[in-house]
């Protein structure tokens, strides 16, 4: 782990520098060239970029999936950790079931025309769950989960295979249990490009969600207008606030678990007091030394002048979660507006979010939470509107649509309305 003390600059200031600090190249990689394999070479583009970047040892005999290894994986699962999956998708099926609010409205306006709002899910979603350092079917039940509580007809899963070629049986037991139609042992950018132009095996998508490494964040920004997406989802970020009395070991793991991602996932910790400060990193450089499996990501540590800059670092970083070690927990909580996540009080861990705890762990990341949020039914799902102009309507609308669409220089369009008077 990389550890970094930094010097207060202001909420914006010393956020702007901890992002420029813990910004990689990878984040700026350019999946042009994957892009342009993927929709020229179809099938046999994808099978040759599985081989170079996952499937290393022995390709895959075919992108996708078959029925039968899916519902193997299911029968062979260990019972304990079917349970716990099962606890994790009831959960996290119970939160995005209390966010779904789509009754239909129906709007009666003062010259007699209607607007009827209603919302329908999208027909078909690809979802993406990351492989390489380890399997996340975690991430397969977060994107299902809410996918289905949309009504999504039509599920698709794409997810790195391993070095010999094989999906985690793990990873496709998870798909069984969420119900996932289709399986492509696709990994990466390619597999983003597949999902969103299709390929000879492989059936596009209306929407792409899912988290992923910086190439997967950069396709799905190229692929978005083509299809929709949930967010710009990256490496793995944590932000602790650290009172007075926060337990410098708990705070220790809490930000080596998310080290276990990768190097590439900014982490900070920020306090008021250096002693507290100061705790927490020997105590993480211990936590570092005693495990393995810990990346090489940054860890940023910044004292604020109170809590109230804190808060204001946090909303100006907007960090993926944001874990609060305060008694006040709830009462800051209500002052984040940016963090894609809040963990409320000393033993609301991240690493409950990550799995059961019912929220979603596909947060935006890089900043993104300033304009999006966690992955939910509402991402697979889109408003239509149904308007009915009566004729009573129309001879009163009429007159006002002939004026300004001349005015716009568009006369046939008052033309259009004019001839129902």
């Amino acid at each position: 782990m990389r550890v970094k003390r930094f010097e207060w600059e202001g909420a914006g200031g010393t956020a702007t520098a901890i992002r420029s600090w813990t910004s990689t190249e990878a984040a700026q990689v350019d999946v042009t060239p994957i892009e342009r394999e993927v929709r020229e070479g179809g099938d046999a583009a994808l099978l040759e970029l599985t081989a170079r970047f996952d499937a290393t040892e022995r390709a895959p005999g075919s992108l996708r999936v078959t029925r039968d290894a899916v519902d193997s994986a299911l029968a062979d699962l260990d019972p304990g950790i079917r349970e716990s999956l099962e606890v994790a998708v009831a959960n996290v099926k119970a939160v995005a079931l209390a966010q779904v609010d789509d009754e239909p409205k129906e709007i009666q306006l003062p010259q007699g025309q209607t607007v009827s709002l209603r919302t329908v899910a999208v027909r078909a979603a690809g979802l993406y769950a990351p492989g390489g350092r380890a399997s996340y079917p975690s991430s397969v039940l977060m994107g299902a989960v809410p996918a289905r509580v949309a009504g999504v007809e039509r599920l698709s899963l794409a997810t790195p295979p391993r070095p010999d070629g094989t999906i985690d049986p793990l990873v496709l037991a998870t798909a069984a249990i969420c119900e996932v139609d289709e399986v492509y042992a696709i990994g990466g950018a390619q597999a983003i490009f597949a999902l969103a132009y299709g390929s000879e095996t492989v059936t596009p998508v209306d929407v792409v969600a899912g988290p992923g490494n910086a190439w997967v964040r950069e396709a799905k920004r190229a692929v978005s207008g083509t299809v929709g997406i949930d967010s710009l989802a990256g490496p793995s970020e944590l932000m602790l606030i650290a009172g007075h009395d926060t337990n410098p070991e708990w705070a220790a793991l809490d930000l080596c678990a998310q080290a276990e991602h990768g190097g590439d996932g900014p982490l900070l910790a920020t306090a008021v007091e250096e002693a507290v400060l100061e705790g927490i990193a020997a105590a993480t450089e211990r936590a570092v030394a005693e495990r393995s499996g810990i990346g090489d990501a940054p860890l940023a540590l910044v004292q604020a002048p109170d809590l109230t800059e804190a808060v204001e670092l946090a909303n100006a970083f907007a960090p993926e979660h944001l874990q609060l070690f305060e008694e006040d927990a709830a009462l800051l909580a209500a002052r984040v507006t940016t963090a894609g996540c809040v963990l409320a009080g000393r033993h609301s861990a991240t690493a409950f979010g990550d799995y059961v705890a019912g929220s979603n762990h596909v947060l935006p990341t890089g900043g993104a939470g300033r304009f999006s949020g966690p992955l939910g039914p509402h991402v697979f799902r889109r408003k239509i509107a149904t308007v009915e102009v009566p004729a009573e309507a129309a001879a009163k609308l009429a007159p006002h649509v002939d004026v300004l669409a001349r005015a716009e220089g568009f006369p046939i369009h008052g033309e259009s309305a004019m001839i129902r008077r």
